[in-house]
């Protein structure tokens, strides 16, 4: 694993587009510390985001994650160069004559996709503590180890999301049409989802639920399930709704079988790109 592993990093050392989108990644991650510096002092009205409950233990690793997760698309693109490059600087071929399996490739690959996710994870828990030890109004050892099930959630995401960026540049050789593929299935997914509601609204029962125990098999809206969004689980939020007549409803808990369904397309997708690569022609 660690020769197969340092093979992939000795690559990644050398490529500076890889280094700079690392670097602008791990920038923004931390940037959502600054968060905390959104004020707002209009006369009477003063807003301090911070105030709203933010960075509270626990409900910090719910919103950190899910806010980490959407700058995930930088490292989909060092991962998708990562595999293209080797079609264009023709390092693949040279790593098998010099004597590296096709499968030693993939899992070549693949321990750097878990290294960067798990990277991802640690980085994210710690501004995480650093951030709820400034700003929480909780700091009991119980409160701050509640939902640290949102670390692992974020950690399968990355791992199903880059999983599926090696598959597509496997499979198209071209770094720009790998991700624009994303993009599409992206909207293929929303497109399908449009449709089952369409033909389930003459449901009597709930037609979410319907919709969602299909889409739920689909590789991003699994991702997407892993961590829901938690802006309707803050009080400011809730004091709204109910002056207003709403009521929220949902179930904000990571779903074990949402992670069994994305490691599941993990394995499908790392998998594919072995079969793919063993099948075609060098």
């Amino acid at each position: 694993m660690f020769r197969l592993l340092s093979i992939e990093l000795h690559k990644l050392k050398y490529n500076k587009a890889s280094k700079v989108l690392s670097i602008i990644y791990f920038a923004l991650l931390t940037s959502v510390a600054l968060i905390a510096a959104v004020k707002f002092d209009l006369g009477p009205i003063k807003f301090h985001l911070a105030d709203q409950g933010i960075f509270n233990f626990p409900y910090i690793w719910h919103f950190n994650t899910y806010i980490a997760a959407i700058f995930k698309f930088f490292l989909l693109l060092v991962i998708v160069s990562m595999m293209t490059n080797e079609y264009s600087y023709q390092t693949l071929k040279q790593n098998l004559i010099d004597g590296l399996s096709k499968k030693e490739f993939i899992l070549s690959k693949f321990y750097t996709v878990i290294v960067f996710s798990l990277i991802s994870t640690i980085f994210v828990f710690i501004v995480s503590l650093i951030l709820g030890s400034i700003y929480s109004d909780f700091n009991e050892i119980s409160i701050i180890l509640t939902d640290l099930s949102y670390l692992l959630a974020f950690f399968t995401k990355l791992l199903g999301f880059f999983s599926f960026g090696l598959f597509l540049g496997i499979l198209i050789k071209r770094s720009a049409f790998a991700v624009a593929t994303m993009i599409v299935w992206f909207i293929i997914e929303n497109m399908v989802k449009g449709y089952l509601y369409w033909v389930f609204k003459d449901l009597k029962t709930s037609t979410d639920e319907a919709v969602n125990s299909i889409m739920q098999f689909f590789p991003l809206e699994a991702m997407a399930n892993l961590i829901k969004e938690p802006f309707s689980r803050l009080g400011a939020v809730k004091s709204v709704a109910n002056q207003i007549g709403a009521n929220f409803t949902k179930n904000y808990e990571v779903s074990f079988l949402n992670i069994i369904i994305v490691l599941a397309w993990t394995f499908i997708f790392i998998y594919a790109s072995y079969i793919l690569l063993k099948r075609r022609d060098l």
